[in-house]
């Protein structure tokens, strides 16, 4: 984490910067995805959990490019993470003030039929629309949303982490839960199933390299 504190219009302003994947959460990962043209400004405000507003009255634009480096070093860290195929054994949610402990489970199969379905069917929703946009010839640069990604292990986790009967409505909900996971936990894990997935196809190249804008 680096960490400086900035003079402001006002006063001062303390800004926080992840420098490793493991402190950032896929919640943030897909902020920083989902916004098309995503500025230096805004990149920052999602990485350090303050609005833009603020980050706006920094007195010197160079103090805020104190944490570009910052930035660069993490998506050269997701591309490593990408490459590794080492999947987390368990992972831990936040559960009625305290924490559940999940083993993962590498066979979705297990899972409830309505839990496999409806991943099946998030899987092959992605595809047919990359398919849709850039011809079958174009699957080996398939490259999943990290909503998708978040939805698939909503209906993965939901039953084992709540400890109730499946119920697709409320495993949708999960997926603010699953934003709560760190992302070199989550992406692993939703990797395994987007490559691996029985009778689906098995993408040759990069899954979330452009999610950083540096």
């Amino acid at each position: 984490m680096i960490e400086k504190t900035l003079k402001t219009t006002t006063g001062k302003l303390l800004v926080k910067i992840p420098t490793s994947l493991n402190e950032i959460t896929l919640g943030q990962m897909m902020e920083l995805q989902e916004k098309p043209s995503l500025t230096d400004l805004e990149a920052i405000s999602i990485l350090a959990g303050i609005p833009v507003s603020q980050l706006q009255n920094v007195c010197k634009m160079d103090d805020l490019m104190a944490f570009e480096d910052a930035v660069r070093s993490l998506s050269e860290q997701i591309i490593q993470l990408y490459n590794n195929d080492a999947i987390p054994q368990k992972v831990t949610f936040p559960r009625h003030g305290g924490t559940v402990t999940i083993a993962v489970i590498k066979n979705l199969s297990v899972e409830p039929a309505g839990a496999f379905m409806a991943a099946r069917d998030i899987i092959a929703g992605e595809i047919a629309e990359h398919i849709a946009y850039s011809g079958e010839d174009d699957l080996e640069n398939f490259n999943p949303s990290l909503k998708a990604c978040c939805q698939v292990l909503a209906h993965y986790f939901y039953c084992r982490v709540t400890g109730k009967q499946y119920d697709e409505y409320e495993a949708e909900e999960f997926c603010g839960e699953v934003k709560k996971l760190w992302v070199t936990e989550a992406l692993p894990i939703a990797k395994h199933f987007f490559t691996c997935y029985p009778n689906l196809y098995k993408p040759k190249v990069s899954f979330w390299l452009n999610c950083l804008p540096f």
